[in-house]
């Protein structure tokens, strides 16, 4: 027989799924109705807002109370809880005031999670760096399933090849920066590094293979990522002969944006880019400095147009001259 502690966490539980009626969690518990009544009062005892709706589309649901009671998470959701928090530890939510408040839930979680969920967790906390928010990105989101991360962390930490796509690859680090995520990886098929968005991975298979170490591509990954996604990570790549000094764009912008070239003393060639020409021809009005582009064709083409517009919001009609 169910004891009645499982049985309440076992209802408090369907109960966050959403609303039920009272035959359905009966049967999905397997108690009597007046089993079932019971223990919806002993939920409300502990402080769990429990509604009931009368009628043929009642039922009980979680409403919300004065306080805020206990929450029961199953393990996939406990592990998203848990990698959203450390993320969000490391101060790039731009919040002043949530730094310890996410502390102590963070310290809370570690307390309670199996130590086969600790694990995952210990495993991609330990091996994620964190991109600047400073360096912002209006691109879309590319959400990632915690599960998959959870893999490819336990591969960096156990230093064993990866199947990615049909390559193998030995992973290092993964880099997470606005919003997004990336392995770094050496690519046993061309013998190079690499910075792979985890978003567009169709496939992942740990492989059984450990591989000793090799000297990293720089010792900031961060940097090498951010650089990466500049010169060959977007779908539009820009060129643009910056009329300063390489040193003034640098402090203006960022070196991780892009990668900056010095040409001479006056000026210098910023290779950049983002997945929408809008978005380059953003970056490139905070500037803030004169500049050049000759490639690609459709950014010039984009902002000879803006410029068109800009050009014609500004002329007074001689009307407006009188």
């Amino acid at each position: 027989m169910t004891s009645p502690t499982t049985r309440l966490l076992r209802l408090l539980t369907l109960l966050q799924e959403g609303a039920h009626t009272g035959r359905d969690l009966a049967e999905r518990m397997d108690v009597t109705d007046r089993t079932l009544r019971q223990d919806i009062a002993r939920l409300r005892d502990l402080g769990y807002p429990v509604h009931a709706a009368r009628g043929p589309i009642g039922g009980y649901r979680l409403g919300q109370g004065a306080t805020m009671p206990p929450l029961l998470l199953d393990d996939d959701e406990a592990v998203a809880v848990a990698v959203a928090m450390n993320v969000a530890a490391d101060g790039s939510t731009g919040i002043t005031d949530i730094q310890a408040n996410l502390e102590r839930a963070q310290s809370k979680l570690d307390r309670i999670l199996p130590k086969r969920l600790q694990r995952k967790v210990t495993a991609l906390r330990t091996v994620t760096d964190i991109g600047p928010a400073v360096t912002g990105s209006r691109e879309p989101d590319a959400p990632v399933p915690a599960e998959t991360l959870a893999t490819l962390a336990t591969a960096i930490r156990g230093t064993t090849t990866l199947h990615v796509d049909g390559s193998e690859l030995e992973p290092y680090r993964l880099i997470s920066w606005q919003r997004r995520w990336y392995l770094v990886a050496y690519s046993l098929a061309i013998h190079a590094w690499q910075a792979l968005p985890v978003a567009s991975m169709s496939e992942i298979r740990p492989g059984t293979r450990h591989f000793a170490a090799r000297a990293l591509p720089e010792s900031d990954l961060v940097a090498f990522v951010l650089r990466e996604i500049a010169s060959t990570g977007w779908q539009v790549h820009a060129r643009v002969t910056v009329l300063a000094p390489a040193e003034t764009v640098i402090a203006r912008i960022n070196p991780t944006v892009g990668v900056v070239e010095p040409l001479d003393d006056s000026s210098c060639l910023l290779l950049t880019g983002a997945d929408r020409l809008e978005t380059v021809a953003i970056y490139l009005s905070m500037l803030m400095m004169d500049f050049r582009v000759t490639e690609p064709p459709e950014l010039v083409a984009h902002l000879r147009t803006l410029a068109r517009r800009y050009a014609e919001a500004t002329i007074v009609d001689a009307s407006e001259k009188s």
